[in-house]
């Protein structure tokens, strides 16, 4: 596994694990400037690389009554805005292959979502734009088969290229994470967890999604012990009111806290023989 450089501060497998936390998506800016402004200052205080990710789109809804995006320019004008203003690094998603030139823009990171993994041409349009490509390992995929979804990247000339565990789907509305995963990935990129898409329930609640946020920091711990090269975590400063994955969306105020414990089991694995 070699480290892929989003930047000269940010490394995804390099000495420190990477941050990439912020709301489901884009709901306003107040919140996404409130977010940022806040999870800025906490990896600032801790010495940590931090990635600052919201979708401008949620186009995988349970239902289409659910809130998808303020529209592809509002909600990207709100991310270039905070970009601008906080300083931080941004990732979002895109869904189709016209979107990638105008988002890569923007932000520095593109992610494949995980219903879209095997989408040979987003991976295609996503890898030439030279931005870092994070692609989600879909809920229905053998680990070993995302190095076929690297290679895509790599056939485009992009070798910036690292993958998000977020668990498979295990029955109806429910994901198991198998930590035997993190390992097989590593040896062909860089892997990130997913500590909150790793806890829901995907069209759990009649019509939408659910999650159980109260097991994301032992699934976290998990995968600190395991061994990854950061974590991907969701957070809003209310999730009870949030417009998107509210259930398993990580407490703001919590945020700190929770990463200090993963850091500590992080450095230990970190330096295992």
């Amino acid at each position: 596994m070699k480290s892929v450089d989003v930047s000269p501060e940010i490394t995804v497998g390099g000495d420190l694990p990477l941050f990439i936390c912020g709301p489901c998506v884009v709901e306003n800016y107040d919140i996404t400037a409130q977010t940022a402004h806040e999870l800025q200052k906490i990896f600032h205080r801790l010495g940590l690389p931090f990635v600052f990710k919201s979708s401008f789109d949620k186009a995988n809804r349970t239902s289409g009554k659910s809130f998808r995006s303020l529209g592809f320019d509002a909600a990207l004008a709100i991310l270039q805005r905070v970009k601008e203003t906080e300083g931080v690094a941004l990732l979002t998603d895109i869904h189709e292959t016209c979107q990638a030139a105008p988002v890569a823009e923007v932000v520095d990171i593109l992610q494949i979502p995980a219903f879209l993994c095997r989408q040979t041409d987003l991976i295609y349009a996503a890898a030439q734009t030279g931005r870092a490509v994070n692609i989600k390992k879909g809920q229905f995929m053998a680990p070993e088969d995302m190095a076929f979804a690297v290679e895509k990247c790599k056939d485009r000339g992009n070798a910036k290229v690292f993958l998000t565990e977020r668990g498979n789907s295990f029955g109806y509305h429910n994901l198991v994470v198998d930590m035997r995963s993190l390992v097989v990935m590593r040896r062909f990129a860089p892997v990130i967890f997913d500590l909150t898409h790793s806890v829901q329930t995907p069209g759990g609640m009649a019509g939408k999604s659910g999650g159980q946020r109260e097991f994301a920091p032992y699934l976290a711990r998990a995968a600190a012990a395991v061994g990854v090269d950061g974590f991907f975590m969701e957070v809003h400063p209310d999730p009870v009111t949030a417009l998107s994955d509210g259930p398993n969306m990580v407490p703001l105020a919590e945020v700190e806290q929770l990463v200090k414990n993963l850091l500590s089991i992080w450095l230990v694995a970190h330096h295992l023989p």
